[in-house]
């Protein structure tokens, strides 16, 4: 059964993603994707002159992932002009907003509008699929920023949820020796199980210099400046977290150490894929919500 949909800003998922739902016969509505130019003379997208165009022959609006960076704008690369946050919501009234990383301060804008929001970056079938993309992500980072081979190089990974049990494995695979990280006891004895190395974070210190590649999942900050002095200068650090990361920006500037701050990695290393995994939850979302 086909849809309206209107696609409002977003990276190059996005763009993706509207291509596959028109190619299935959807009809798709496109406003802040004027510079998207795969998607012009294509079957089923309509491109808008108008905001309020393209969401007023739909029921659904696509938005960016992340949503918003600065909180007032909505995230539109491929726009001509700026989205705000507060325009957006005005005009979806009383309509359902699929879009990812969603502040609650917008949350409160949807209730004032009577929108049905839902961040679809809280779908557990979404992470998942996610952290594959992550991990691959950070294994190409990895292996483009050093001079050695990961085969026999001691990796850490800072935390053991979904990204660090994929990303572990894959490294392993690879002949690197991994250690994992982590707080709970119920985690460390997971990382056992799972056949790598462990610590906890809590006794990082001075062994955090034998690594020769650190990787942090973890959204809270975790190599402090007391902890990074011990950090080897030859260590490739990648922060996988969002701001503010795991890793102090300032102290790894400070002392000449590599970071790299690797965010939103699906979109940028497998847009096609990240697309299609959006797009099944998409629909997983509307036969919940429709009951079709």
């Amino acid at each position: 059964m086909s849809t309206n949909f209107a696609i409002i800003g977003g990276d190059l998922r996005i763009i993706k993603l509207a291509k596959m739902l028109a190619q299935e016969g959807n009809k798709i509505y496109t406003y802040g994707l004027e510079k998207a130019e795969e998607l012009k003379n294509t079957e089923n997208i309509f491109f808008c002159e108008k905001l309020n165009h393209a969401i007023q022959e739909t029921e659904v609006v696509i938005g960016p992932i992340p949503f918003s960076s600065n909180g007032k704008d909505i995230n539109s690369p491929f726009g001509e002009s700026t989205i705000s946050v507060r325009d957006l919501m005005h005009h979806i009234n009383a309509k359902i907003l699929i879009a990812g990383s969603i502040t609650p301060e917008i949350y409160d804008l949807a209730n004032d509008e009577y929108i049905e929001i839902i961040d679809i970056m809280k779908r557990e079938e979404l992470a998942v699929l996610n952290t594959i993309s992550t991990a691959e992500g950070t294994i190409e980072i990895a292996i483009s920023n050093t001079n050695k081979i990961l085969h026999g190089s001691n990796v850490l990974i800072l935390g053991f949820g979904r990204i660090g049990k994929v990303l572990a494995k894959k490294l392993a695979g690879l002949s690197a020796i991994v250690t994992c990280a982590a707080r709970k006891d119920e985690d460390i004895a997971w990382i056992k199980a799972y056949g790598h190395k462990s610590t906890i974070i809590n006794n990082l210190g001075e062994n955090l210099s034998q690594y020769d590649l650190i990787i942090n999942t973890v959204p809270h900050l975790i190599l402090t400046p007391e902890r990074l002095q011990y950090v080897n200068k030859e260590c490739l650090l990648i922060d996988l977290a969002s701001n503010p990361g795991g890793i102090d920006k300032k102290t790894a500037k400070d002392r000449a150490l590599n970071l790299i701050w690797a965010l939103a990695l699906p979109g940028k290393v497998a847009p096609i894929t990240t697309a299609e995994f959006i797009k099944d939850t998409i629909y997983n979302i509307l036969k919940e919500v429709y009951k079709k």
